[in-house]
């Protein structure tokens, strides 16, 4: 058995393979898979304003990390452990159709950043909108609350947030397998939400852990 790298009251966070920790899981135990796994368009070997750039290289030990989107078995397991699902970068992927469709506007204005991010679900309602500038060095929130990126393809905590808000109930539990600077357990945190995160890299997971760490103990990411 795998032992926690760290936990809290609501969850414990892993440092292993995804795939080797879900195959212990049993079927549709789990409430919400939310992930936001590699998109395969090598993010890695962008510039640094793309999202690339020296915290890969001394995280990761190399740029290729993005060099593949998640794999077809870690995709079925997911499926398999949970009653529903979420997946950031949904268009990268091979995924059945869905009326859902959540879609981040990053409020880029006129810059060479994505407009926007797709996020597929499994679920059956309306496609939602929700706008958080994230634009390089630029965020909604700059003033004491601006958050301090650590991992190149963090997410803004409020956006977690909303979609966990949104997407799971009081004591669901939400499982990250790709949790990276640990955002979708900080949102669990602040939502009372039980939280299973599991991250590859020892290093994210320290970086993880800390950030976590903060907020069970103060109650704010800040």
């Amino acid at each position: 058995m795998i032992k926690p790298y760290f936990e809290t009251k609501l969850g414990k966070l892993y440092n292993c393979d995804c795939l080797e920790f879900m195959k212990d899981i049993e079927d549709k135990s789990v409430d919400l898979v939310l992930a936001d796994s590699p998109y395969g368009i090598d993010v890695g070997n962008q510039t640094m304003g793309k999202g690339g750039g020296v915290a890969v290289k001394i995280d990761y030990g190399s740029n290729n990390w993005d060099k593949k989107p998640m794999q077809n078995d870690q995709q079925n397991e997911c499926f398999r452990i949970s009653s529903n699902q979420i997946f950031f970068g949904g268009n990268y992927f091979k995924l059945p159709p869905s009326p859902c469709w959540l879609v981040w506007d990053k409020d880029n204005g006129n810059t060479d950043f994505a407009d926007c991010e797709l996020i597929w679900t499994s679920f059956k309602t309306s496609v939602r909108k929700f706008r958080w500038k994230w634009s390089g060095m630029l965020q909604e929130n700059m003033g004491k609350h601006k958050e301090i990126r650590v991992h190149p393809t963090q997410k803004p905590v409020s956006l977690l947030m909303w979609i966990i808000r949104k997407y799971s109930k009081d004591n669901d539990l939400v499982l990250d397998p790709f949790i990276g600077s640990g955002t979708t357990a900080i949102a669990c945190e602040k939502l009372n939400r039980q939280w299973i995160g599991i991250e590859i890299s020892e290093k994210y997971c320290e970086i993880s852990a800390k950030r976590i760490s903060l907020e069970a103990r103060q109650g704010k990411l800040w």
